[in-house]
C-alpha cells in the first residue's frame, strides 16, 4: 500500500500464501482445549464437544482455497482513506436505472455477510424480484477489519467510519446513494446520512435500533407486550453477555494477543456470539448458517490478525452508544427487526426519521443477510421502490 496515492483505488485479490494455511493445519492439529467445565453448556461458553467438532472440520474439511475463489469471484479494491488502508467489495449491476447501495457489516461479521444478496440485488430480474430495484453494490470492510488492516491510527469512532464511506462513494463516483447495514452497520449507516443529508436517498437498517438501557416503570406501562418482551431481553443482555464488551472496550490489546495466536480462541470467541445471537438461540448456528460460511468468517479474522483491531475500532471508540442519542438525519429510514433484536420504534424516532417499521417476532437473528436474505431484501426493495418516483 505504500506506492498508492492519495485518492487511488486499486484492485485486490486474496491470496493467501500457503505458508500460512500449513501454519493453520498445524496449530488445529496440536490444539490444547481445557477440560469442560461442570454442564458443558451453553452458559459458560462454547461447550467443548461441539467446539472439538468444529475445530476437526476446520482442520480436515474445509477448504480456504475454495471460499478464497468465491471471494475473489467478486470485484475487490484498495483504497487509502484518512491514511486508512480501506478494502472493498464493489459489484455493478447492468441495469441503467440501478441505485448506489453501501452495505456495512458489524461485529463479529464481516463482509462475508452479504455474498449471498450480492446478485439478487444487482440482478432482481433474475433473481425472484422482476422489476424490482436494482444496485450497484459496495461493502467495504471497516477499518481495522478483514483486508481494512493493519489499523493506521486511533479515531475510528462511527463519526469517522461514516466519513470515510462518503469519500469512498466519492471516488467512485456516486453521488447520491442508500446505505444499509446491521450491528456497527446500524450505527455507521445513519451517521453516513447525518454526514451527508444530501446525497443519502434512504437509510434501512436491521438490529437494534431504538434500544433504551433505562426505562421508567410509567414507560413501561404503556409498552406493548413485544416490546416489553424486547426491554427484557435489553436486561438480559446486559446481566448476561455484558463480558465481552467490557473486555474489548478496555483491553483489545489483549484480545488481540490471545486470539491472534490461538484458532481455537478466535473460533470460540466468534462462534459463540453466533449461536447467541442467531435465531432460534436453541439451535446450533451451523445449523441456521452454513459451518464452511461461518469458518470463512473466522478465517478473515485469523488471516488478518485482526481480532485487536477490530474489538478496538468496534468498541473502544464508539462511546455513542452510551452517550446522547445522536439528532435525526431528516433522511427517511426504515428499519426491519428480527426475532432476536430489540429494536422499539418510539426510541428510534429520536434519532432517525422513520418512514417504515417491520417487526419480525418469529423469525430470524441478529445476522439478517446470513440467516433471512429474502425477508431482508423484499423489506429493502420495499422501502426503495417507494422512495422513488
Amino acid at each position: 500500500m505504500n506506492n498508492e496515492s492519495d485518492r487511488a483505488i486499486h484492485p485486490f485479490t486474496i491470496e493467501v500464501p500457503q505458508a500460512e494455511l500449513d501454519d493453520l493445519r498445524r496449530r488445529l492439529e496440536l490444539a490444547r482445549l481445557p477440560e469442560p467445565l461442570p454442564g458443558d453448556a451453553w452458559d459458560t461458553g462454547v461447550p467443548l464437544a461441539y467446539l472439538k467438532e468444529l475445530v476437526e472440520h476446520w482442520r480436515d474439511g474445509y477448504d480456504w482455497r475454495a471460499e478464497e475463489a468465491k471471494l475473489n469471484a467478486r470485484p475487490q479494491f484498495r483504497t487509502v482513506i484518512d491514511g486508512q488502508p480501506i478494502h472493498f467489495l464493489h459489484v455493478r449491476s447492468e441495469r441503467e436505472d440501478a441505485l448506489p447501495l453501501l452495505l456495512t457489516h458489524g461485529w463479529p461479521g464481516s463482509i462475508v455477510e452479504f455474498l449471498d444478496v450480492i446478485d439478487p440485488l444487482t440482478d432482481p430480474d433474475g433473481h425472484g424480484a422482476p422489476g424490482g430495484p436494482a444496485f450497484h453494490v459496495v461493502i467495504p470492510s471497516l477499518p481495522g477489519f478483514g483486508f481494512s488492516s493493519p489499523l493506521a491510527g486511533p479515531g475510528w469512532d462511527v463519526a469517522q467510519i461514516a466519513r470515510a464511506w462518503v469519500e469512498l462513494m466519492d471516488r467512485l463516483g456516486y453521488r447520491r446513494f442508500v446505505t444499509q447495514g446491521g450491528d456497527i452497520g446500524a450505527a455507521v449507516s445513519p451517521e453516513v446520512a447525518r454526514q451527508a443529508p444530501d446525497r443519502v436517498i434512504g437509510v434501512h437498517l436491521n438490529g437494534n435500533a431504538g434500544m433504551p438501557w433505562n426505562v421508567s416503570d410509567e414507560e413501561r406501562a404503556q409498552l406493548t407486550d413485544l416490546e416489553r418482551d424486547r426491554l427484557a431481553r435489553v436486561s438480559a443482555f446486559m446481566n448476561e453477555e455484558f463480558g465481552y464488551i467490557s473486555i474489548q472496550s478496555t483491553r483489545p490489546q489483549l484480545i488481540g494477543a490471545a486470539l491472534s495466536d490461538s484458532p481455537v480462541g478466535q473460533l470460540a470467541w466468534i462462534i459463540d456470539k453466533f449461536r447467541q445471537w442467531t435465531h432460534p438461540r436453541t439451535t446450533l448456528p451451523d445449523a441456521i448458517i452454513d459451518r464452511d460460511r461461518l469458518l470463512t468468517n473466522v478465517m478473515l479474522y485469523w488471516l488478518t490478525r485482526t481480532a485487536g483491531s477490530a474489538a478496538y475500532v468496534g468498541y473502544a471508540l464508539d462511546g455513542s452508544a452510551w452517550g446522547e442519542p445522536p439528532q435525526p438525519s431528516g433522511v427517511p429510514t426504515a428499519v426491519i427487526v428480527f426475532a432476536h433484536d430489540v429494536g422499539i420504534r418510539r426510541y428510534a424516532e429520536a434519532e432517525h426519521t422513520i418512514v417504515r417499521w417491520t417487526d419480525v417476532p418469529d423469525r430470524g437473528g441478529h445476522f439478517a443477510a446470513l440467516e433471512e436474505p429474502e425477508l431482508l431484501l423484499a423489506d429493502l426493495r420495499a422501502f426503495v421502490g417507494a422512495l422513488r418516483p
